[in-house]
């Protein structure tokens, strides 16, 4: 099979992720590659570590990166596990299932932890995590997401990492669906560990994700990770003294298919560009479905350009699967909704998604009354 014989995709994924991908990040996995090799360790891997650090600082002598095989999950159990020493505490800030799962995977790995839940629909409250700081002495690292998407809510990490840092504490940010897509330094912003995953605003395919971390905190935490195959310490050091060699098996196709999808990005114009058009999609998304009467969950302010969670209808003409059905015969997929309090569907706005396709999107909805 060519480039030419690739068959179209049925349908646009609007998801956090997977995502829809060019049909070029596609051919990038029709060649196989050897993992001793160095036609893809220093020409894939390494040149993905050194443009991973640049998308993420202009302090590139101070950050390092690592990949790790798995689901972004296994690159948050990973940091987790590997950086919390055994006298360590940490601080997660929850305003939905991710930051959730951050919980989970502290009490599995038994790491002492303090969770900070808020509503899904609320951002954090700085007081309360400065009065957290003030009377818990104990703790040793501040974990939150940027983008949750579990409602598109975009969460105040800088000021969150700025404090962090008054009080001497490492920061861990899930960035899974912010990194790409919305602009950031990791050392402006007061970030340790940044987490994200290939699969998402960059666009490229499942199978790894990736830490950006601070080297001289990194350097502090050899042989405490709880776990052989999430040592993400173990990881680096084979990747820094190997050049680009991995301990275990690698996934070499999708990882020749993520250094296309940043060729991409950087062809778009960079991440500024790329947030740009992901703003657009969600603005014409938004407007469009508020003149259907369909209500968004979140407040403007607190909404990021990467997925929008909307209210169901209250109405019997509406079911999810009516909605989902009409827009998988129409070529979109969309995500149900995972909010506790309230019955919601959510429309990812990233990926090879363009102003033009969310506005057909908007026109097949606008065909059906759902009231």
């Amino acid at each position: 099979m060519t480039y030419n014989d690739l068959p179209d995709n049925p349908y646009l994924l609007l998801t956090p992720g997977p995502l829809s991908t060019s049909k070029t990040v596609n051919a990038a996995m029709l060649r196989d590659w050897c993992t001793w090799d160095d036609d893809y360790n220093l020409q894939v891997v390494q040149k993905i570590r050194e443009k991973l650090v640049s998308m993420a600082t202009v302090k590139l002598a101070d950050y390092t990166s690592v990949l790790m095989q798995g689901s972004g999950t296994y690159c948050v159990e990973a940091v987790i596990g590997t950086i919390l020493h055994e006298n360590g505490k940490l601080l997660i800030i929850a305003n939905g299932a991710y930051g959730m799962r951050m919980i989970q995977i502290a009490k599995a790995l038994k790491i002492a932890h303090e969770a900070y839940i808020v509503p899904e629909t609320e951002v954090p409250d700085i007081l309360d995590i400065k009065r957290i700081l003030d009377s818990q002495k104990d703790i040793t690292h501040v974990a939150v997401v940027h983008c949750e998407t579990t409602t598109g809510i975009l969460n105040p990490v800088m000021e969150i990492a700025e404090l962090a840092k008054l009080y001497d504490k490492i920061t861990i940010v899930d960035a899974m669906s912010s990194f790409g897509g919305i602009a950031m330094d990791v050392s402006d912003w007061g970030i340790d560990f940044l987490v994200s995953s290939a699969n998402k605003c960059i666009q490229g395919v499942p199978g790894f994700g990736f830490v950006i971390a601070k080297t001289e905190e990194l350097r502090k935490c050899a042989h405490q990770a709880r776990s052989l195959s999430l040592d993400l310490y173990d990881q680096w050091e084979v990747m820094e003294k190997g050049q680009g060699k991995w301990r275990f098996t690698s996934p070499t196709h999708v990882v020749r298919a993520f250094l296309q999808a940043i060729t991409e990005l950087e062809e778009e114009g960079g991440i500024a560009k790329r947030q740009e058009r992901y703003t657009q999609n969600q603005r014409i998304l938004q407007q469009g479905m508020h003149e259907m009467g369909f209500k968004t969950l979140l407040l403007n302010h607190h909404q990021s350009p990467i997925i929008t969670a909307f209210a169901s209808p209250k109405s019997e003409a509406y079911s999810f699967m009516k909605l989902y059905n009409l827009l998988k015969e129409n070529g979109f997929i969309i995500y149900p909704g995972k909010v506790a309090q309230g019955d919601t569907f959510r429309i990812g706005n990233i990926g090879e998604v363009y102003p033009a396709d969310m506005k057909r999107l908007v026109e097949v909805i606008g065909k059906v009354k759902f009231w």
